[in-house]
Formats: structure tokens, sequence, C-alpha cells
């Protein structure tokens, strides 16, 4: 008999709920479905989205999985699970006030140390800010959070600066987002010299939590312990607290995660299984996460306030209408993306009705990918403050300390995620707001998880027994949908050939100023060859051919010379005019869409 497996993950908009069965051999998806979360009013409980969606799922299939309001835990032949487990960003997941001595360096630690343990950091307080004036007092009170993370001084040092920002937290006090929470944990990873006065100082004021200091030296850098405290908060806190979690948490005896550090730990095994640095982009109703997997390294930045529902309040603060519009393949004024935005607004979980909105939202989309991009390149940097051993040759090639590194021309693969870009109608439009909102660099592998599977791969490389030696566990990987091959070099005049392919037994130009695509299926060892103009680089080197193999893919190879940045022409038809060679290229959209202006 088949063994059964039952994934959930209870997201801002949508709970998902996913029937894997395997048979001796590799997991496969029996049947998934979604309902809207249901953590906020009228509802207040998240396990009524949940069992709607199991409802679904047993109403596909024919197998019973709830008897009342439980999980069949035996499995028959046509009823039962073997096992449980979730995954979680509903409510917005963890939200943590950081607070260092300086806010560059430990502070900025603590930053990277809270959003790689999923959470969503809300406040960042520095010494200078630490004052006893009411007003400065009265705004860290009341910042949501459900834990405060101090970070400061390396061990031995002087521990004055790092209690004065201990006693002026204490006096803060930020109160518990659930009342259910009888006290704010403080985290204190700082001079583990100053632990013995915290006590006396924090008092009655929060539950004090001292663990390792997460920069014990200057020099370096110790996240694991932060992250590690951060998650069992979640559970005992967060889990405890929000409405309906309580019950998620002892289904899945106690196998839930944030969704973050699941789709961490998948992307992570990805990266290391290909041996390559990897991307991902994770467009949310409430948030948008960028993760980057850096020479095995795992980082995470959050755009809190840039998602497709409950924060599309928050765009155009962060953009503006014109930014948007400059993606529209008609010319259009501000009223269209304006409206759009304001019914978005009051009715977050609405989906596109027509084409028209549907083109609108994934302009919007663009923006989101390509801020939260740049957030998180300013979040994943090298640690600053520390020393650098300079060698003669640095002389004409200088970086200070604390510069990106995210670094697009070797990263070898991007994967987006997220109901806009998973659930798009053609693979061809998710594809245009990767390529659009990241603009990727060299050669690179395009990919969607378009059936929200790296979680549950993350939740069984975590509580399973199945082995990592299988391709994410054995689940479903992310579908391939093609290969960007994209020079960086120069302004290049239009219509002049930056690269050229040669794939299978034709070869290619790549041209400046236009996109092109050339489908799967003239190359069987999908081998490429990739020679730049002596001005450019695809990665190894400017004016240096470069070998790859690319995956069978669903749309084939990207040949794109349209420069970086993207620059698009100021006058507007011109504008539309580019737009629509590039999208009739790609096969974005229907003719119909790009010839009569995006109505029905």
């Amino acid at each position: 008999m088949a063994e059964r497996m039952l994934f959930a993950d209870a997201g801002t908009t949508f709970t998902k709920a996913c029937l894997l069965e395997r048979d001796g051999g590799m997991w496969r998806v029996r049947e998934r479905a979604a309902a809207p979360t249901t953590v906020d009013s009228p509802n207040f409980d998240v396990m009524i989205g949940l069992r709607r969606a199991i409802a679904k799922l047993e109403s596909w299939t024919g197998i019973r999985l709830l008897s009342e309001k439980h999980l069949i835990s035996t499995i028959g032949e046509d009823e039962g699970i073997g096992r449980f487990a979730a995954t979680s960003s509903a409510g917005g997941g963890l939200q943590v006030l950081v607070a260092g001595l300086t806010e560059q360096i430990t502070a900025e630690s603590g930053h990277r140390a809270a959003l790689g343990a999923g959470a969503v950091v809300t406040e960042i307080v520095s010494l200078n800010q630490a004052g006893t004036d009411f007003k400065n007092l009265e705004r860290i009170r009341n910042v949501p959070c459900d834990m405060v993370l101090i970070t400061g001084g390396t061990d031995g040092g002087n521990i004055s600066d790092v209690l004065t920002l201990a006693e002026f937290l204490s006096l803060a006090a930020p109160k518990p987002r659930f009342g259910t929470q009888a006290k704010t944990p403080l985290v204190y990873a700082g001079n583990i010299n100053a632990r013995t006065y915290l006590e006396s100082i924090v008092g009655d004021s929060m539950e004090l939590i001292c663990i390792d200091n997460i920069r014990p030296t200057i020099e370096t850098e110790s996240l694991q312990p932060v992250r590690d405290v951060i998650q069992e908060i979640f559970l005992k806190h967060v889990m405890s607290g929000a409405p309906g979690f309580k019950s998620l948490a002892l289904w899945a005896q106690d196998r839930v995660k944030p969704t973050p550090v699941a789709l961490g730990t998948a992307l992570t095994q990805m990266a290391l299984q290909d041996n390559r640095d990897v991307l991902a982009v994770d467009v949310g109703g409430a948030t948008t996460d960028v993760f980057s997997i850096i020479n095995g390294r795992f980082y995470r930045s959050v755009s809190a306030n840039v998602g497709m529902s409950y924060s599309m309040g928050n765009v155009l603060e962060e953009t503006s209408p014109e930014m948007i519009n400059q993606w529209l393949p008609w010319v259009q004024d501000d009223s269209l993306v304006r409206n759009w935005h304001l019914n978005k607004v009051i009715r977050p979980t609405t989906l596109p009705q027509t084409i028209e909105e549907l083109v609108v939202e994934q302009c919007f989309a663009k923006e989101a990918v390509r801020l939260s991009l740049n957030h998180h390149r300013s979040i994943v940097t090298g640690l600053k403050g520390i020393k650098i051993s300079r060698q003669i040759g640095d002389v004409f090639s200088q970086h200070g300390t604390g510069r990106t590194l995210v670094d697009l021309l070797s990263t070898g693969a991007i994967v987006g995620l997220g109901g806009v870009i998973t659930n798009a109608p053609r693979y061809n439009q998710a594809l245009s707001i990767l390529l659009d909102g990241i603009q990727p660099e060299g050669i690179t592998d395009i990919l969607i998880d378009d059936g929200s599977f790296l979680p549950y791969a993350g939740l069984i490389s975590t509580n399973g027994n199945e082995g990592l030696h299988q391709p994410l566990s054995g689940i479903q990987s992310p579908t391939p949908i093609g290969t960007c091959i994209a020079p960086v070099g120069p302004d290049a005049k239009a219509g002049t050939v930056i690269a050229t392919v040669t794939y299978g037994d034709g070869s290619y130009n790549i041209v400046a100023g236009e996109i092109s695509v050339v489908p799967w299926g003239n190359s069987p060892d999908g081998r490429v060859l990739v020679v730049p103009r002596k001005d450019f680089d695809v990665g190894e080197g400017r004016g240096n051919s470069m070998t790859a193999t690319v995956a069978r893919s669903r749309i084939g190879l990207i040949l794109d010379g349209r420069g970086r940045p993207l620059a698009l022409p100021e006058e507007p038809s011109m504008r539309v005019s580019r737009l629509q060679q590039w999208y009739k290229a790609l096969d974005v959209y229907p003719e119909k869409t790009l010839r009569i202006g995006g109505s029905d």
C-alpha cells in the first residue's frame, strides 16, 4: 500500500494543502488544494482555512483524511495519512526588534541572523537612539514585535554601552502582539561579560534569554545560535498565541516551521547539489522575500512593505505609478494603475478578472521584485569594520568593507515563487516578471516552483529519514522554464552583435537592444558555447568564451541583448513599441492584448 504524507502551508493570503504518495519510488503529488487563510476577522482561526483545503483534497481524491476534527493517522485503502507537517507565514511570521551598539556592525549582524531564521525585522535600534526621552521610549514601546534581540560588544570588551542599551529597552518593554504571551522575550547575544548584570537590569520587564555572542570578535560572526533561539520562540510564543496555531502545531507534532526557513533549507540543498549560487524571489501577499545561496552560505531579506495583497497599499510609497506604467505595452495615463491599486487595497485578496488587470498586476510584480532585490543587495554584505589585507595587485581595484555579496554574473540559477509568478497563466509571463525584475547576467537557468514543493522538500530534509542523496528529498524539483544568456558590457549601438551562441547545429546572434528565443531541441546534450564581443562578459571575463550545459526547459534559450540595467525610451510611443517587440519575442501576451491596448 502506498505511503502518504500531508503537507500544509498557511500563507498570508492562502492556505495550501498537498497530498503526496510514494509506492517504493519517488514521492509524487496525488492532489493539492488551497483555501483562503482564516487567521483574521471574521474567523480568527487558521484551522478553518486548513480544513477547507483538506476537504477539497478529500472530495477530489476520494480519500478520507479527517475524522470529525482530527486527522486519520492509520493508512487504509481509501483513508488516512502517515505523517503531517506544516509551514506557516500567516500573520507575518515572527516579528523582531533588533538593537545593537552600532547600526552598521553589531545591529546589522543581528538583522542578518533574524532574517535567516524566517523573522521580520520591525525596527533597528542603535545606542545613539537609547536616550530616556519620553517620545523615544514611547515609540519603542509601541513597536510591534514578538521578541527583542540585543547585540553589541566583543567578548572581553567594554560592557557599559551594551548595559545602557539593555536598560533603555527594559524601560521601553515592548508589549507582545498576542495577549496570551506573558512577557516579550529579550534575547541577549552580546559581550558575555555583561550577562551577570543583565538580570538585575531587565528584572520582570521581559523574559531574559542569554546566548552566544553574535560578534565574539570584530572579525567573526556567529549567526546560528540566534537563528536557533528565534525558531524556538516562534514555536513557543507565536504559534501558541496566534489564532488556531496551537492546534496546527498539535496536528503536526511540533513539525511546524516558518515557511522561509523550510524554503531556505531546500534552496541550500539545491545549490549544494548543483554546485552553484542560487537566487530565489518569493513574491507573497504581505512581503517579498529574497533568498540567495552564495558559496554554500544562506542569506535572506524581507521587504515587509512590498507584497501583492495586504501590503499593496505600501507599494506606491516605494515606487510610483510612472514606474508601473513603464512596463505596460500600451500608452496609458496613471488612472488605470491608481484605480487598480486602490481596488486592491480595499479588497486585497481579489484576483485579476480581465487580461488588462492581469497585465497591471504583473507590472506591479516586476517593480516588487526590483525593489526587493535592491533591498537584498543592501542586506547581503560582507562584514563591516574588519581589517582588509591588501596586495600590490589591489591598487587599482580596492573595495571597502561591507560591499554587497550578490553577484548576478556568478549566479547560476534564479527561482521564482509566490502566486503572482507560479500561478501566471503562461510560463512566459512568469519568465518576463523575473527577467525584467531581476535582470540576470551571464548564463542563468530560470526556474519556478509552480507546485509550491520547495517548502515541503525543506521539511522532509529536516524532519524525515528519506536521505539527502535524492534530489530535493525525492519531491518534484522546480520547473526549468528557460536559460537566459545576457552579456554584460558597455552601451552598444542598437542592432549590433554583442555575442554569438552555438547551440546544437545552429549559430545565433545576441543583438544589442533585442531579445529572442531559441526553442529547446536543437542540442541533444544541452551544450552551448557563448563567444562575447571583446568588451562584453558572460562569466569568464571580458571577451572570453564560455561553455555551459543547460537543462531542458519549457521555453528554451533566451538571448537577452537589452543591456544592464534595462533602459526604456522616455517617449511613450517609442517605449510601447520597444515593449511590444520584447513581449512578442517572448510570447508573453496574446497578440490581441498588445494590439488593442489590453481591453477584452
